[in-house]
């Protein structure tokens, strides 16, 4: 089976400029690529893992990546999926975001020389002239087309800043740099993508004269079309101190059925067979069982074998199939958040993450919704004493959110 073969049949690639070229060069040439990293948080998420495992399973096959920290791009923000103008950040700021960034990647792409090359884009477009820019790369733009851009249609509404509009013209920028630098032939990114590549393939081809190629791959979305990788807490991070490994276990332990086959495909390393075979064997295999493969595989990955059998072990015995509940997230209380030896249920919800706020911990208790050591709480007032606390608190939400808080 080729490459282009099995991440086809792992429902991973999404659009390509020239699919025949492009299957071609993936199997048979060892071809330079590159995919960008914007540098807008201090921890990669979930959707930054499927790119990175993209350039894992072209990395293993001889392929040569570009990994691209956006110190520049970040500067200006791409529009892509957002309704607003994203958070302005300083330089510090973004360099400090890009080395967290360069940290976690060296668990799933291999840096050695010769292997990658690591680039930040802020080294070439900081120093550019703007009038020289609008000359040599702005002419080859068409406002018009431009505007027919996905990514720019649904920020007309509410208003596109000039800054914004500049960010196709820098991304594309970077491919015609990256192609002189490194003899780059293909940019990869997610299929939101797919307006900003397709605008560098064609600066390259008119500036270059060179045939230059986009893929893209599919985005990690619900079977209802939400994107995955939402938490209580927000987005599902990949730095253990912002999602620790037991979260990041329950999330694909929690998945919809619908979503674990196609999460196993295309996230998951376990051989494409293997997978198939599941899929074609799930009422015996069993769903519960297919959505544990998955969560123990995701943890391993992305955490390691340890917290992934830890996280497994902790399940086991929250959900009554035995296994050490020590594993379970802990979160501890001070003695100077406590009023009058006592802390109120509420405020456990929201100090361990479990509700985003004290409103939505309310909604959740008169709901019938939360229990305290295995005791459905009924009054919105109610709370936990020092003694209890001392002891440790296990907190329920639904049947499968468990956290434990204990005193310090």
């Amino acid at each position: 089976m080729t490459l282009f073969e099995e991440l086809k049949r792992r429902g991973l690639i999404a659009q390509c400029t020239d699919e025949k070229e492009v299957e071609r060069l993936i199997n048979d040439e060892k071809v330079t690529f590159y995919i960008g990293f914007d540098a807008t948080a201090d921890s990669l998420h979930i959707g930054h893992y499927l790119q990175l495992s993209i350039i894992a399973r072209m990395q293993k096959a001889g392929h040569l990546p570009i990994v691209l920290l956006g110190t520049g791009t970040t500067m200006i923000g791409d529009p892509t999926g957002k309704t607003d103008m994203r958070k302005m950040l300083t330089v510090e700021q973004i360099n400090y975001n890009a080395e967290r960034f360069r940290q976690q990647m060296e668990r799933f792409v291999d840096f050695s020389e010769g292997k990658s090359i690591l680039a930040r884009n802020g080294d070439w477009l900081m120093n550019l002239n703007y009038i020289e820019l609008l000359r040599d790369v702005g002419v080859h733009f068409s406002v018009n087309r431009m505007l027919t851009a996905e990514c720019v249609k649904t920020r007309l509404a509410k208003g596109l800043s000039f800054l914004e509009f500049n960010y196709m013209i820098m991304q594309s920028y970077d491919f015609l740099h990256l192609n002189r630098e490194y003899s780059c032939q293909m940019q990869l990114g997610g299929d939101d993508q797919w307006s900003n590549i397709i605008e560098g393939v064609d600066l390259v081809r008119r500036v270059e004269g060179k045939k230059v190629y986009g893929l893209t791959f599919t985005l990690l979305t619900t079977k209802e079309g939400k994107k995955m990788g939402k938490t209580e807490k927000g987005a599902l991070w990949l730095d253990r101190e912002k999602t620790s490994p037991y979260e990041f276990f329950q999330y694909w332990r929690n998945v919809a059925d619908e979503d674990v086959i196609p999460c196993l495909k295309m996230l998951t390393f376990i051989p494409i067979e293997e997978i198939e075979d599941i899929e074609n064997n799930i009422d015996s295999f069993g769903i519960n069982n297919a959505k544990e493969k998955l969560a123990y595989e995701m943890t391993k990955i992305v955490h390691g074998e340890k917290d992934a059998e830890e996280s497994l072990a902790a399940a086991k015995a929250l959900f009554g199939e035995g296994g050490n509940i020590e594993n379970a997230p802990i979160t501890e209380i001070s003695a100077d958040e406590l009023t009058d030896g006592a802390v109120q249920v509420v405020d456990l919800l929201v100090k361990t993450g479990i509700a985003p706020s004290k409103g939505e911990a309310r909604r959740l208790i008169q709901q019938g919704g939360v229990s305290v050591n295995g005791e459905k709480v009924a009054a919105p007032n109610a709370a936990v004493s020092e003694n209890e606390l001392r002891e440790g608190v296990m907190l329920k939400k639904g049947k499968k959110i468990y956290h434990r808080a204990i005193l310090k």
